[in-house]
């Protein structure tokens, strides 16, 4: 089947198929144009900068984890989420392969580093859940780690919760075509191939054994305390929306009253013609 490029989103090009396969439709088969789902997103873009304020004046502690299949579309719903709100409030940690030094470390350890201090929320894209998936699935840690992390990761949760974090962790279930079709597309776009990860073409071939891993998982870490959100994530558009639409029903925010903002006028102190001086400097050429 032919594919042809648009522009996704999040800004990036991804590929669509064409012919008589249904998108980007929802439970009751209508179609979410493009025009709906910008018009709804900054509305709850909106939400998300009152729950900005909120949590910077409240000093709430917030952990969102994002986990799910490869090519799930975890990274273009993070930047949905932070896209319009402050990096010093929404800090998203996305942390790379395991020195040798943190591999000597607690397995945790590496983690608890990038915790929220007050009137902060932290994002994790893929988290202490990497021993429980990748790692298991790839042979990059024993049969005991896996078993012990299995056991400790409700306990670790459980002392976070009861230290006053938040924590909320989402994973984003993608279907065997649509994760086919996204890899597929990645691999023909060379704009894109650098999002395919060492670990992403194992990861399609071992479908099964990331399902029997997916549901070891949840079935040991799905608790009261810390229970799983599971998305729906073949159409990109909804599931950004879903998962913003339900973080903020999960946080008892409320609007913070901002004050008035009005933009000073220059003083005459010191005053010069400081256009002057700056065309001795070296500009770069414009060519557009």
């Amino acid at each position: 089947m032919q594919k042809k490029a648009r522009q996704d989103d999040d800004g990036q090009d991804d590929a669509e198929p064409t012919g008589g396969e249904a998108q980007a439709e929802g439970a009751g088969g209508e179609k979410l144009t493009r025009k709906d789902y910008e018009k709804e997103l900054r509305r709850l873009q909106a939400e998300l900068c009152y729950l900005q304020d909120w949590v910077r004046e409240s000093g709430r502690r917030i952990i969102v984890v994002f986990e799910g299949r490869d090519a799930a579309g975890k990274g273009g719903t993070i930047r949905a989420i932070t896209e319009r709100v402050s990096p010093r409030v929404f800090r998203l940690v996305a942390l790379p392969a395991p020195s040798d030094r943190e591999k000597s470390q607690m397995y945790i350890q590496r983690y608890i580093q990038h915790f929220p201090a007050a009137g902060e929320i932290v994002i994790f894209d893929r988290s202490w859940y990497n021993r429980l998936g990748v790692e298991r699935v790839m042979g990059f840690c024993t049969k005991e780690q896996y078993k012990r992390a299995l056991q400790t990761c409700p306990q670790f949760e459980k002392y976070i919760v009861d230290a006053g974090i938040t924590l909320i962790k989402y994973w984003l279930e993608v279907g065997n075509k649509e994760q086919k079709r996204r890899f597929e597309a990645r691999i023909d776009d060379p704009l894109r191939q650098w999002k395919l990860s060492p670990m992403d073409l194992p990861s399609r071939e071992k479908w099964y054994e990331y399902s029997l891993a997916r549901d070891a998982m949840l079935d040991a870490t799905d608790s009261d305390h810390a229970p799983w959100h599971i998305v729906r994530s073949d159409d990109k558009k909804r599931a950004r929306l879903n998962i913003i639409s339900h973080f903020l029903d999960l946080i008892p925010y409320e609007r913070v009253d901002r004050p008035k903002i009005k933009l000073p006028g220059r003083t005459k102190k010191n005053a010069y013609d400081d256009e002057v001086t700056m065309q001795k400097r070296s500009w770069i050429p414009e060519k557009y």
